[in-house]
């Protein structure tokens, strides 16, 4: 699930994206212990500008793979005029300018120098980070998201660093983590989940929230974690820039301490190494020291769901992961953090209960249902799109609409061609048919009633015959574009991509 929650099962266990990898006891990546220090690396043959960056960073790649305790003392001059240069073509061209109001084409009239002038400042310790703007965006429950909007020098250095240290920690980071990772994806994550309720035994799931994630990390304990892998202390220095530039909020300053700014370029990475030591090794040592039944996990981000075979080791590891959060500065949301009975077993044994049907759960912009097959009786786990989250993605289509009224019908027309086959494209799964045709439907008539307050005359013109002709012009045919979880999760596997 990269990039993201961004894929399950029927699992071998030697392949299973739940199974350790090359760590065992996490408690060992908390203080950092002696370690091996590498050499400079010898300079790497110069190849057409679009495979520099592989070409550059292998040696670093290799290095990590093959020596999971290796510290990397030589990794500055990797962030070189050709790497900065490419960063800046890989930016959004109409992304939101930061502080420093320069666009990505005020940049590109100068670039040359620009990233001359760039590299020169980097390399003698007088590049300075900006705040970052901050603007709030509302979320799908209410409240609004704090956003973080890096100028655009910051951020031309923020993805050139991540390709760097990326180069390390993609070899670290384990099976069941998948979020803002090369080659892994939101659909690929929701497969392994799939995968893993129906072919494992998972009687139980735990549905976890972190209360404020991205604002709460705290900068001591990430700055500890990195120096686990990364011994250059530029490249530490400039990531301190970063944490310590504080948030520029209509023109008021403010210091940061914490946290780091959702929206940076950077944040992502610096997540999944925060949550790589504070959960993911954590987790990976708890089951294999205290469970004597299945478990499997599923990390998408700051989102995660561990699913379980008994409920008393599932209690015991919610109780004990409410202190391993406490110890980092984490803490689960009391409201949004569930045990629930999920899984092949959950309704007959709730129905000889004298209990209603199971619970469902929220995980990457599906609810999760315990199900069966009409055919067979089989077990299957249905996804249906989030209800709220329709209703949130609808009202802002009707907005977006009322401001488009007088806009010509072509252009509002393509616009919504857009708008409905980006969403049809993540949510057109299997078992999700009635809630994808529903919103096409929705969206049909939300433009319909926006093309009839065109005019006074617009009821009478607009109707649902000539209307239909419209729609049928634009608006995608609401059809299933993703195959079936177990179908994609061991193509996958064949493949030697899990």
């Amino acid at each position: 699930m990269n990039d993201s929650r961004n894929s399950d099962e029927s699992i071998v266990p030697s392949t299973s994206p739940n199974k350790a990898e090359t760590e065992s006891a996490s408690e060992a990546g908390e203080e950092r212990g002696s370690a091996k220090r590498n050499t400079t690396e010898p300079a790497l043959p110069r190849t057409q500008k679009r495979k520099r960056k592989s070409l550059g960073l292998h040696g670093v790649r290799e290095a990590a793979r093959k020596d999971s305790k290796l510290v990397f003392n030589n990794l500055f001059h990797h962030l070189s005029a050709e790497l900065l240069l490419e960063s800046f073509e890989s930016l959004k061209k109409t992304a939101a300018v930061g502080v420093d109001e320069v666009t990505w084409q005020d940049y590109e009239h100068n670039v040359g120098d620009n990233i001359a002038n760039l590299h020169d400042r980097l390399h003698r310790g007088a590049y300075r980070a900006n705040p970052s703007k901050r603007i709030w965006i509302p979320k799908p429950d209410g409240r609004q998201r704090p956003i973080g909007i890096a100028s655009l020098e910051d951020k031309i250095v923020q993805q050139a660093m991540v390709w760097v240290l990326q180069s390390i920690y993609e070899q670290d980071f384990l099976g069941f983590s998948y979020g803002f990772r090369q080659g892994r994806s939101q659909h690929q994550a929701l497969d392994a989940l799939n995968v893993a309720i129906c072919d494992r035994r998972v009687n139980w799931i735990l549905d976890a929230d972190i209360a404020g994630f991205f604002d709460a990390i705290d900068h001591q304990w990430l700055i500890k974690f990195l120096e686990h892998r990364i011994g250059d202390q530029r490249i530490l220095r400039v990531i301190r820039k970063w944490l310590t530039a504080g948030v520029s909020e209509e023109g008021q300053w403010t210091k940061s301490t914490v946290g780091t700014p959702q929206g940076a370029v950077i944040s992502p990475l610096l997540a999944n190494v925060y949550l790589h030591y504070v959960f993911d090794l954590w987790i990976q040592w708890w089951r294999t020291q205290n469970c004597a039944g299945d478990v499997v996990v599923i990390r998408y981000a700051d989102d995660f769901v561990i699913g379980f075979e008994h409920q008393n080791e599932a209690k015991r590891c919610l109780a004990e992961l409410h202190e391993r959060f406490a110890k980092f500065g984490l803490e689960l949301h009391g409201d949004k953090t569930r045990l629930i009975e999920f899984g092949k077993h959950a309704k007959r044994r709730r129905a000889q209960r004298g209990e209603g049907a199971p619970e469902t759960f929220d995980f990457l912009g599906f609810t999760h249902v315990c199900a069966h097959t009409l055919a067979h009786g089989r077990f299957v786990v249905h996804r249906y799109s989030i209800a709220k989250r329709v209703r949130a993605t609808l009202a802002k289509i009707k907005e977006s609409l009322r401001r488009r009224l007088h806009r010509p019908l072509g252009e509002t027309g393509r616009w919504l061609r857009r708008v409905v086959t980006g969403w049809l494209n993540y949510h057109a799964v299997p078992f999700n048919t009635d809630r994808i045709d529903r919103f096409v439907n929705e969206v049909g008539r939300l433009w319909l009633m926006a093309l009839r307050r065109r005019s006074q005359r617009g009821r009478s013109r607009w109707t649902w015959e000539r209307f239909g002709r419209l729609a049928a012009k634009y608006l995608p045919r609401p059809t299933i574009k993703h195959p079936y979880p177990h179908q994609r999760f061991h193509d996958r596997l064949k493949a030697g991509a899990v």
